[in-house]
């Protein structure tokens, strides 16, 4: 019996999948840095191609061929400007006139009522709060041997818990990719798993879906004796 040949295309087939997996490798090396200049462009466009046609018309002919370069500039004065409005925001003089600008701005209809949600959202995840998530917790949700990834954000006995009849922790469950939305939960003191993992590594995993899992346990960097 003669031994069976494999196809003559067999070679052919094989260069084509191993050139597939070399350009699959190659776009999975370049996806972070074209992601990264893509954003960069973008905020590049928005800050100083806003404020493009406020200077545009006053440059000499021969400066208005680099457009990139005065959105460039434009962006880095927008981002100082920023800056000084959060300096000014931390004195009474400053807080006064925003105070007067955010009630003109909530007395707008439809306008306020956008401003409001996005206020409160950008406080919920803004610095001021940067406490409020102070614990990683593995709780099961939505049933019974499905686990999830939560924040807890209080260990405080309101009316809530106290009419519970057990001491319940608030846990917050973020939405995936979006963590900005998700479940405020009240759970049993025992039905929660406090984890070593930090706030930051949390959001990472959740915000990729699970693709980027955090090192466990944690790496220990050596003690150094200084001589």
């Amino acid at each position: 019996m003669k031994p069976a040949t494999a196809p003559a295309h067999a070679p052919a087939q094989s260069r084509l999948i191993a050139f597939r997996n070399a350009f699959l490798s190659g776009a999975l090396l370049l996806a972070p840095l074209i992601v990264t200049i893509w954003a960069i462009r973008m905020i590049i466009d928005v800050g100083g191609g806003t404020f493009r046609p406020l200077y545009e018309q006053h440059l000499p002919d021969a400066l208005q061929g680099i457009s990139l370069l005065w959105d460039i500039v434009a962006t880095g004065v927008v981002f100082l400007l920023v800056t000084g409005l959060g300096y000014l925001s931390n004195y009474v003089f400053g807080k006064y006139f925003l105070s007067i600008g955010e009630r003109a701005i909530q007395r707008i209809p439809a306008v306020g009522a956008v401003y409001n949600s996005v206020k409160q959202m950008v406080a919920t995840f803004g610095p001021q709060n940067r406490n409020l998530f102070n614990k990683v917790v593995l709780i099961e949700y939505p049933r019974a041997g499905c686990w999830t990834l939560g924040f807890l954000t209080n260990k405080a006995q309101g009316e809530a818990q106290a009419r519970l009849g057990f001491e319940a922790w608030t846990v917050f469950v973020p939405t995936t990719p979006n963590p900005t939305g998700g479940f405020l939960l009240m759970l049993p003191r025992t039905a929660i798993i406090e984890l070593e993992m930090s706030v930051g590594d949390a959001m990472k995993m959740i915000i990729s879906g699970g693709a980027m899992v955090p090192s466990w346990p944690p790496a220990k960097h050596p003690v150094t004796i200084a001589l």
